[in-house]
């Protein structure tokens, strides 16, 4: 029986135990230092108190140690590893292979970051002989190739299902660095693919003005989950280091409730990772949290309309036209959605999106601030509902351990022996003081059953029978309930016995590429000497040291041509597709397209 993981990300302690709460077999969040998301670090103190309240599910923690470490950076890297590694953390996710080497005898299990642009089975052979546990794939794949890696490598595999895309193969996108010198490689990423361009061709004639031209819509597989499984995947994973707690909690509910769908279905074929079942709160709406609008990418092996270029951050949910400005606000024509007080409100000026609140909704008449550029006729979308904010901090889900309790009555002793859902098994015994019989003994019976079989703490109890020798006695309510208690605070105790995290053997029979490029991101000596002891002979430097000039700053299957139609291969344009060109101010850069591959690559000049 293959193990499921809902994987979620955490900006924070706290929105990392929401995501526990509503459903997550694991997290993953940043240290201090050396995460991909610099805006997202975490004391170690926090983060280990975030695995103790996690591994009471025996849900697991990852640490994010997945930038590309500078020379004079592995000291300073060592001891965060080992200090992530005495905080309780489960595993790191990795893409310096130096970290390999950092981490080695601290029994955390290792997993090949996504920045290691794993695509090909080739590639996914060659870092999991490093001995990485687990592979974190390239979003830009189709189930096929998903299906090949997996057949190629015995690493667990994880994959990407909900969130914000890059537009480059990840790992290897260097625009950041160029324009800003700011590394997304060194968790700096400026996300220059939010920008907004002027698309020209090679005569300078432009196309069009002011758009986010490399901007992708958000990632939403929730669908798809039974076909990714089936494939290979055994850890479906949401991006958003950096997202607000209310959308790791909607995403993730959403998952949850899918995911332990797919388990029913297949319950001799799948089980989830951790224990607990989540029950009540909200309705979760992946309609009403932030996107992009949603692709399934390249899943089908088919493009599609990928592109957000008009709206490069969260528009909403349609609205409706402005009628007319009024003194202190605005009508509309109509709504297509029931407006409530403080909605957020957004329309795009240009290719800008502008935002603002709904102080006052009623009907089609709001009430705001005054909005510099807001006119009748604009088209308006609720970017934030109010409603629906509150009915998540109103309605939090809890997360219950189940446990069956067997009780033994032989007077006068009751004794209670409890086994947790993931095996723990703890007992408890008691004199019944003032010992008589009752004079009603079913409804004794009843009384255990209702007593026992309640919640505490973090464990809900279920009484699955009741073995009785001799009279049965009458048990007082305050003495049934004490027992509960004690049976919770012995299973406290006990650790919970989690799955086991895949191991991965390093295999220095499996050799490196001859020539190692700038794209393997190598920055230090213990990189170097990987690669060198697999037999690579010429080593590039990452190109955050080098700033080698013409080198290709990005390279995707997205294509602007075809999301344009301008794609040779649809019929609508004859002869090459040739090279275009994005403006943004001083800078011009050069998109060319490879139709043998389907790709299309960003360099700072034409190449020649």
């Amino acid at each position: 029986m293959r193990a499921l993981e809902l994987l979620a990300p955490a900006r924070t302690a706290e929105v990392g135990i929401a995501a526990i709460d509503c459903g997550a077999d694991a997290v993953y969040i940043a240290g201090p230092s050396f995460g991909a998301r610099q805006a997202a670090g975490n004391s170690v103190q926090d983060i280990a108190r975030l695995c103790r309240y996690a591994h009471r599910f025996g849900v697991r923690i990852y640490a994010t140690v997945n930038t590309i470490l500078y020379e004079e950076e592995l000291p300073q890297a060592r001891a965060l590893v080992q200090e992530l590694a005495q905080a309780g953390v489960d595993g790191l996710i990795v893409q310096d292979p130096a970290v390999l080497e950092l981490a080695r005898d601290t029994g955390l299990a290792l997993h090949a970051s996504t920045q290691c642009a794993i695509r090909t089975p080739q590639k996914a052979q060659f870092i999991e002989s490093l001995g990485y546990g687990r592979l974190v794939l390239e979003r830009q794949l189709s189930l096929e190739q998903i299906r090949a890696i997996s057949a190629a490598v015995d690493a667990e595999i994880e994959f990407f299902v909900h969130g914000a895309l890059c537009v480059c193969y990840s790992g290897q996108c260097y625009l950041s660095e160029y324009l800003t010198g700011r590394s997304a490689n060194r968790g700096a990423c400026a996300q220059a693919c939010r920008s907004l361009y002027d698309l020209e061709d090679e005569e300078g004639n432009v196309l069009l003005r002011n758009k986010a031209i490399l901007s992708l819509k958000d990632y939403n597989l929730l669908h798809r989950l039974e076909e990714l499984a089936a494939a290979g995947v055994q850890s479906f994973k949401i991006e958003g280091r950096l997202k607000s707690e209310s959308y790791v909690r909607n995403v993730v509910r959403a998952y949850d409730q899918a995911l332990s769908a797919l388990v029913a279905r297949y319950p001799q074929q799948y089980r989830r990772s951790s224990f607990g079942c989540v029950r009540g709160g909200f309705v979760p709406d992946l309609e009403k949290t932030f996107n992009r609008g949603y692709t399934q990418l390249f899943l089908d092996g088919r493009r599609g309309q990928w592109s957000s270029m008009d709206a490069p951050t969260h528009l909403g949910e349609y609205v409706g036209e402005v009628r007319r400005l009024t003194p202190d606000g605005f009508l509309l024509k109509a709504s297509a959605v029931a407006l409530s007080n403080g909605d957020g409100l957004a329309f795009l000026k240009g290719g800008e999106v502008v935002g603002f609140r709904a102080d006052v909704a009623d009907g089609l008449s709001v009430r705001c601030k005054q909005v510099d550029s807001l006119r009748p006729g604009v088209r308006l979308y609720r970017n934030i509902s109010a409603a629906f904010e509150r009915q998540l901090d109103a309605g939090k889900p809890i997360r219950e351990l189940a446990v069956s309790v067997h009780v033994q009555l032989e007077s006068p002793v009751i004794k209670a022996t409890a086994v947790s859902e993931d095996g723990r098994e703890v007992c408890c015994g008691q004199e019944i003081p003032l010992w008589e019989a009752a004079r009603q003994p079913q409804k004794t019976l009843l009384s255990i059953e209702e007593q026992m079989g309640k919640r505490w703490g973090s464990y809900i109890f279920q009484v699955a029978g009741i073995e009785t020798r001799g009279v049965i006695p009458y048990i007082p309510a305050a003495l049934l309930n004490g027992i509960r208690r004690q049976l919770a605070e012995k299973l406290e105790t006990l650790p919970v016995k989690a799955l086991p995290l895949k191991e991965q053997e390093p295999d220095a029979a499996q050799k490196a590429p001859a020539q190692v490029s700038y794209k393997d991101n190598v920055a230090n000596s213990m990189a170097r000497s990987l690669y060198a002891a697999r037999g690579a002979s010429a080593i590039e430097q990452a190109y955050e040291l080098t700033h080698q000039p013409g080198a290709e700053l990005m390279r995707s299957k997205y294509c602007v041509r075809h999301e344009l139609g301008m794609c040779p291969k649809q019929g609508k344009v004859s002869g090459k597709a040739r090279p275009l060109f994005l403006r943004n101010g001083k800078e011009r850069l050069c998109l060319s397209f490879h139709c043998d591959t389907c790709e299309m690559t960003l360099t700072q000049s034409r190449p020649e």
